[in-house]
């Protein structure tokens, strides 16, 4: 039987350890990390109900943990009523994809049996679940939302992504943005303060209200947690910043995660008055540019069928929500999402 953590105050070494179960697993993911799991319990998640499994291998190593949280969903947008389930710890408000326990390959058939018994009486929600855990699934879960999440190979090289037209279109870009004075800066993690974060909001909100969709996601109530993640991040592990400044004006942010030999884009604000001068798309091939030089492998765009992912040769990786509906709460969200699909 796993040991359970009911508070987001583990131990160093526990951290630790989780930490490298993400960093050795080809598809670890930071949102399934303690870096995201616990800042988001502190925050967002403040006053939830929740358990984190490890499992410790002879040595007293973790060797599988499996972080979950009481939670209530609605039927239905229109009516009041709640039903209590059990989900994935740091999903829900924030938009976490990947997400998933960590957990070495000898552990998985132990790991799978307890959630299945975990989740005998109370309906399991678990939202944008990685492939590759769809083996640990309790019998009778069914997948009932599926989300694309483009992704890069950098193996080769930024020079060698999309087609090469689109590069020298990002060549010439880049002449036009230096001759009007706009610089990129690249700043690690570690190297930047939790206040770039408001500017990134600022900036974010801008950019959206330009397209007349709104502000978007990235509201001042996501912020809490993405400033403990500033604060907490240490050399090649955490939160990431390329800057876009004319002269001394910061008109462009682009922010995202960097752990092992991976990135994970997040969130992204520029200046509307350079959308002729295509500051957006710079702003990531940038960020490419500088994640390939530092070693990255794999540049994730995360959620969402944008058309300039795919120009940047980024391959579809799906991430599927699994519903296991118990009683009649249970069944009142799967007739939920089975209308949402067949209308």
């Amino acid at each position: 039987m796993p040991e359970i953590h009911r508070t987001p105050e583990l131990d160093g070494e526990l951290v630790h350890d989780w930490r490298e179960l993400i960093d050795q697993d080809p598809e670890g993911s930071w949102f399934a990390g303690p870096d995201w799991v616990l800042a988001w319990w502190r925050t967002l998640g403040a006053g939830r109900g929740g358990e984190i499994a490890v499992w410790r291998g002879p040595d007293g190593r973790a060797e599988a943990v499996l972080p979950l949280a009481a939670t209530r969903l609605r039927a239905h947008r229109k009516l009041p009523v709640e039903v209590p389930a059990l989900t994935l710890l740091g999903t829900g408000p924030g938009a976490a994809d990947h997400c998933g326990p960590a957990v070495r390959p000898h552990r998985r058939a132990e790991v799978a049996a307890w959630l299945a018994e975990r989740s005998r009486r109370t309906t399991l929600w678990l939202p944008e679940l990685d492939a590759a855990h769809t083996g640990l699934l309790p019998p009778g879960a069914r997948p009932v939302t599926r989300s694309a999440c483009p992704r890069a190979d950098l193996a080769d090289g930024p020079d060698r992504l999309g087609s090469r037209d689109f590069r020298a279109a990002n060549r010439r870009a880049r002449r036009r943005l230096a001759a009007a004075g706009v610089s990129f800066h690249w700043l690690p993690p570690g190297a930047a303060d939790p206040a770039l974060l408001d500017d990134l909001h600022r900036l974010h909100r801008l950019r959206r209200e330009a397209v007349a969709d709104g502000a978007g996601s990235f509201t001042a109530d996501r912020l809490p947690p993405h400033r403990l993640l500033v604060r907490g991040a240490a050399p090649g592990r955490g939160p990431a910043f390329q800057l876009a400044r004319h002269g001394e004006e910061l008109v462009g942010v682009l922010y995202g995660f960097r752990w092992a030999d991976r990135f994970a884009y997040y969130q992204t604000g520029w200046d509307p008055r350079w959308a002729a001068e295509s500051l957006g798309t710079a702003l990531v091939d940038a960020a490419i540019r500088n994640c390939a030089a530092e070693g990255v492998r794999t540049f994730d765009f995360l959620r969402g069928r944008e058309p300039y992912k795919y120009r940047f040769g980024a391959i579809d990786r799906t991430d599927t929500g699994w519903l296991l509906p118990r009683g009649p709460g249970g069944a009142l969200l799967s007739l939920k999402h089975r209308l949402r699909r067949d209308g």
